[in-house]
């Protein structure tokens, strides 16, 4: 049967896959795909200077190509692979932070602490303390008969002891020359980026306790 597709088809693949072979001139279409290569300009092939080939060379000059466009040349399937790795590490680090935040919860209340007996500080005096830990070094101060005020001592500049002036109602750091203004704690001048932490104090019974730390940034 002449006109049998399948015959003409096993015909065909005892053909030489050359195009240029006798009985394919003229052909056109009929080559297998895996024949040939994506055609490349010259200028983006590279010529290793032992003129060996590709797979004969040494991995480092795999990895490091001496043309440029090849040098430039970045597969999509190791964009991909990068775009999932940079996503993967931000959920992971998200989801670390998250984690932390439940597991820390909400900080317990500090316990307050006895200071002093309000008798035992003057108008236009201070005293140093230490509060919520031994180590926090904190001052009183009270300006006025009826005000009382308690800051952290610590300068948010560089965490020198800072030293009230009473009657230029500052307290100041000797260090870099910052000042706090004495009835809020908040940075008026030099190079304090931020207010005292105050200590929020009661007085109960004639006696001045401490009964936690207000964090500010503004």
């Amino acid at each position: 049967m002449p006109d049998d597709p399948q015959r003409r088809y096993e015909d065909d693949l005892q053909l030489d896959r050359s195009v240029s072979s006798p009985g394919r001139e003229g052909l056109a279409g009929t080559a297998p795909s895996e024949m040939y290569g994506r055609a490349r300009p010259s200028e983006d092939v590279t010529r290793p200077p032992d003129g060996s080939p590709p797979e004969s060379q040494p991995q480092w000059r795999k990895d490091f190509p001496i043309d440029w466009p090849q040098d430039q040349y970045v597969a999509r399937r190791d964009f991909a692979k990068f775009l999932v790795l940079t996503s993967a590490s931000f959920a992971v680090g998200q989801a670390w932070i998250a984690a932390k935040h439940v597991a820390r919860g909400t900080p317990k209340p500090l316990e307050r602490k006895r200071i002093t007996r309000l008798a035992d500080v003057p108008v236009g005096s201070s005293l140093e303390f230490t509060y919520p830990g031994e180590n926090d070094r904190c001052i009183l101060v009270r300006p006025r008969e009826d005000q009382i005020v308690a800051y952290s001592q610590e300068c948010t500049h560089l965490s020198c002891a800072v030293i009230p002036e009473m009657d230029k109602g500052v307290l100041r750091c000797p260090c870099h020359e910052g000042f706090f203004d004495l009835a809020t704690g908040r940075n008026i001048a030099g190079p304090p980026p931020r207010p005292l932490p105050r200590i929020t104090l009661t007085v109960d019974g004639g006696e001045i306790w401490a009964t936690g730390v207000d964090e500010r940034t503004v």
